[in-house]
Parts: C-alpha cells; structure tokens; sequence
C-alpha cells in the first residue's frame, strides 16, 4: 500500500522524515485513518501503551533509538499477553524543542522493533508538548486469544526467560551509575514473546500475561481473573546472576510471558524452537483468589510489583 502524499509545513516536514526512517515498515501513511486487515474467523484486538520522560525513562539512561525501539516492544507485549499476532502499529508522539533533532533516531528504533515483530506501522500523530512522550496503539488478530481468566486448578505456571535485569538495571541508574551487559540490555531491549505465546497457546496453555508489573503481581491479576490461588516458588525462578527469587518476582517491564497449563508441557521442543528457558515456578490451587508465595519450603511475603498510582 502506497503512501497518500502530504501537504506543505514544518510537522508535515517531519512526518515524511520519520516515515522516510520507518522505511519498509510503514504503509499507508497519509489518510486520516488506515484499514486494518484481519484474517477470515480471526477477531481483531487493540491496545494502548504510553511510555513518557522521566516517569518510564530518563534521556540520561538511553539513547533515542533504544526509546523508540523499548516503548514499542512494550505495546506489542500486550499482544504477546494475549497470542495475539500483530497487525498494525499506530504512534502518537509529543515531541518538545529539545528532543527535534533526535526525532529521526527514535523513529529508527520504532522501526527496529516494528521489523522484529513484523509489525507494520500503519498510522500516527505528532505534537509539540512539555516532555517526549510514545503513545503506541497496536492492533493484532487471533483466531483463540488466551485471557487471565483461563487458569484453572491444577494447573502448572510457566515463566519465559530469566528474570531480575530490568530491576537491577534501574536501581543502578536511579543510584547515579550505568549497568553493563545483560543487566543494561534486559531494560533497554526488551523482546515481545509473541511468537512464543502462539506457540504456547497451541500447546496447552490456558492463560497468560506478560510480565511489566513484576511476576507476583502480574500473577494476581490472572488469579483474580480466573477466581484462583497460585501458589510461586521464589527459589524455581530463573534469574541474572546476583538476583534473589524474590527480587526476581518483583522485578517489573521484564517483558517476558507467563502462562498457566499442563504440567507435561513439552519445554525442550519450546527452547529448541525458541533458544529461551521456559521454567515452570508455580502451580495453581484451590482456594481464595490470589497469590502464595514460598521459598525454602515456608510460605513467604509476596514480592510487590510495580504500581503507577502507590505514590
């Protein structure tokens, strides 16, 4: 699909400049609105994510391009929540003076992560505004989405990956320093498990959600969902090196995915096809909706998470 051309100005300017560093990745760019084509039987899903200066990021932590790119993997985590497969990328981007000449650079990283997850980018806005924020819409079919609500007892519980980089990272930046290695690009570059949670959802799994509040906490949610107890073992996450269970249970923006369903899921065909660990670390059980959390044997305090509104 060919782009509509743009009219004369400074914004317009600047959209065809971003769309020009968008690249393949961008279509239909121009209109008022964009189709969005779904596959026959499949429903279509949408959802919003908003990442802004110096509540999600400081410009001091990364560079314009890991900005564009780490706030739109964060929209597409929300597909990868629910093995929803991606169809359109909408951006809504507030620009200040400051952040004009970097434009470009933040949408090469949108670009990147777009490609990544074969995601076209098919729309968008640009404003003046106080601070640089990335309001990225993403639009995604599935024929069977899993929900929070489909955990059932007796279930196991799935984590993707290891867990505690993003944690650690920030603490390092917020106490004035710079994490290296995996640490740094656990924060920075984060990957939608999408392809795994189809993956998943075509193997048993009954519910899933990905990890941007903490692991204990974004288990509640499916917990309170699907009316269950879920009863975490903190010593059974898999974690950085340096990292505690519970630290790891409360580290938010992980990005990775956790799921409920068999325990005889087949984990070496799913890190032979996708070169991560699957860990089982929990069980679901009767009893009232919520989270147990356990270490060394004996039940203990539940890892808080992340919550926007706690201030």
């Amino acid at each position: 699909m060919t782009h509509t051309p743009l009219g004369p100005g400074p914004e317009f300017d600047l959209v065809r400049e971003l769309v020009a560093r968008y690249g393949a990745s961008a279509i239909g760019i121009g209109d008022d609105a964009s189709p969005v084509q779904v596959p026959a039987g499949e429903q279509l899903f949408v959802s919003t994510d908003v990442a802004v200066e110096d509540v999600h990021f400081r410009a001091s932590w990364l560079t314009a391009d890991e900005i564009g790119y780490r706030s739109t993997m964060a929209a597409l985590s929300d597909l990868a929540a629910m093995a929803v497969m991606p169809r359109g990328i909408v951006i809504a981007l507030t620009l200040p003076s400051s952040w004009r000449a970097k434009a470009t650079a933040i949408a090469d990283g949108i670009a990147r992560a777009a490609r990544a997850c074969n995601a076209p980018i098919i729309g968008g806005d640009l404003s003046d505004g106080p601070a640089l924020s990335l309001a990225i819409t993403v639009l995604g079919s599935s024929r069977t989405p899993l929900r929070r609500s489909g955990a059932r007892v007796g279930d196991a519980v799935w984590v993707t990956g290891r867990l505690g980089g993003p944690a650690t990272a920030l603490a390092s930046f917020l106490a004035g320093g710079q994490p290296l290695g995996e640490t740094r690009a656990r924060f920075a570059a984060p990957q939608a498990r999408i392809r795994e949670s189809v993956w998943l959802a075509a193997h048993s799994a009954t519910a899933c959600i990905d990890i941007s509040d903490g692991l204990a906490a974004d288990l509640g949610h499916v917990a309170v969902a699907s009316g269950v107890r879920i009863a975490l073992d903190l010593d059974r996450i898999l974690c950085l090196p340096g990292v505690s269970g519970a630290d790891a249970a409360g580290s938010a923006e992980e990005y990775e995915i956790v799921v409920t369903g068999a325990a005889a899921l087949d984990v070496a065909a799913f890190e032979a096809e996708f070169n991560i660990p699957l860990t089982q670390v929990g069980s679901v059980i009767a009893g009232a909706a919520g989270v147990e959390a356990h270490s060394a044997g004996a039940a203990v305090a539940v890892p808080p998470g992340f919550n926007h509104f706690a201030r």
